[in-house]
């Protein structure tokens, strides 16, 4: 039979061992959301090298136009009348 001082402590070791349970769940969780949080920072470097070699490339093509653009002779507007008209 039960004394008095062992029902005063059967509900603190049940609190005892589901406070460890919910503990290791948490931790669980903790865990995994780190890893996460770690795959998506790398994801996001990834993306934004892939960004700056992108914007690279568009400062070089816009360049390149315009060079293009500065050294094409001038030309008459295309929807003027030839001379002979």
């Amino acid at each position: 039979m039960l004394g008095s001082r062992d029902l005063a402590q059967a509900p603190h070791a049940r609190n005892t061992a589901m406070s460890e349970d919910r503990l290791e769940h948490i931790e669980s969780k903790i865990t995994y959301l780190e890893d996460t949080v770690e795959d998506l920072n790398k994801t996001v470097y990834a993306q934004q090298k892939q960004i700056d070699r992108q914007q690279a490339l568009i400062d070089s093509l816009v360049e390149h136009v315009r060079e293009l653009v500065d050294a094409a002779p001038e030309r008459a507007p295309g929807n003027e009348r030839p001379p002979h008209y």
